[in-house]
């Protein structure tokens, strides 16, 4: 009888060290390198991911940003014109922002760091190659989705005509602010969607939420530029014959373009990398 009590103490105890582990382990936040680490094999699945699934899924990402050109617009319409007015309808940027992350689809911004992690590790012209293989085709199906957005704006009455002279008010002013500005106003845009991937992993469920809904209002608040919303713009005042080719590509599409990349590549994801590229090394990776 005495060593069935003594294993049941035993058992018990171990039951309760192991229940202590796990509560240490919940309430402990995720380590740079674990952060890495899940960031990491996300975009090695994405670089594994067909030609196919790729170009249904930017499109698809395309057409969904422009509910924040859309809730931005109707915010705009419809609340009081007050001094105030400008914060509250920057909210309705993050709706596009909100339905692509959280729908999981491909956004080109989010690749500047999910897919450049692996190169970064492994470092090879091969896997390089499948990077910028993946940036031209989710870049493509971003832009073929926010013309096609554009085009229910502008050519059907899909929506209110009530809401269509703030939606080129917030594109000519999205698209005119020339190719030297917007270079340097889409370089923060390219950090902060960068800084929502690499927080994502220690959000939960119902936090995930609130930091893309707040991190997606900064870029409309503080006026940055994001190459896909800004895209639908582009196709909007582009459609409406306010802005030609030339401006288009070279003054708008082009600066932002780079400025996302500098943001979210060689300045967010460097220093990423700076973080846990000594204790990924050194583990063999």
């Amino acid at each position: 009888m005495a060593p069935l009590i003594q294993r049941s103490v035993s058992r018990k105890k171990q039951e309760e060290e192991e229940s202590e582990e796990r509560s240490v382990s919940e309430a402990i936040p995720l380590s740079p390198k674990l952060i890495y680490e899940v960031i990491c094999r996300e975009g090695e699945e994405e670089l594994g991911r067909t030609k196919r699934s790729l170009i249904w899924s930017g499109i698809a990402a395309g057409i969904m940003i422009s509910l924040s050109v859309l809730g931005e617009a109707i915010f705009r319409t419809y609340l009081p014109d007050t001094p105030y007015r400008f914060l509250i309808e920057n909210l309705g940027y993050s709706l596009g922002f909100l339905a692509v992350i959280m729908g999981r689809m491909q956004l080109f911004t989010e690749n500047t760091i999910t897919t450049v992690l692996p190169v970064m590790r492994d470092r090879t012209w091969h896997s390089l190659g499948c990077m910028l293989r993946l940036w031209g085709i989710v870049l493509a199906a971003n832009v073929v989705g926010a013309f096609a957005a554009a085009m229910l704006f502008m050519w059907t009455p899909a929506f209110s005509p009530d809401i269509i002279p703030a939606v080129l008010d917030l594109s000519h002013h999205a698209t005119h602010m020339g190719a030297y500005n917007g270079f340097w106003r889409a370089i923060p845009a390219g950090v902060i969607v960068a800084l929502i991937v690499w927080m994502l992993p220690q959000a939960a469920d119902q936090t995930s939420f609130l930091l893309i809904l707040v991190f997606t209002w900064l870029i409309a608040a503080g006026d940055f530029a994001h190459i896909v919303a800004g895209s639908v713009e582009m196709a909007i005042m582009i459609l409406n014959g306010q802005l030609g080719f030339s401006g288009a590509v070279f003054g708008f599409f082009l600066p932002v373009l780079a400025g996302n990349i500098v943001g979210g590549t060689i300045i967010f994801t460097l220093v990423a990398w700076g973080q846990v590229r000594d204790e990924v090394e050194e583990n063999g990776q």
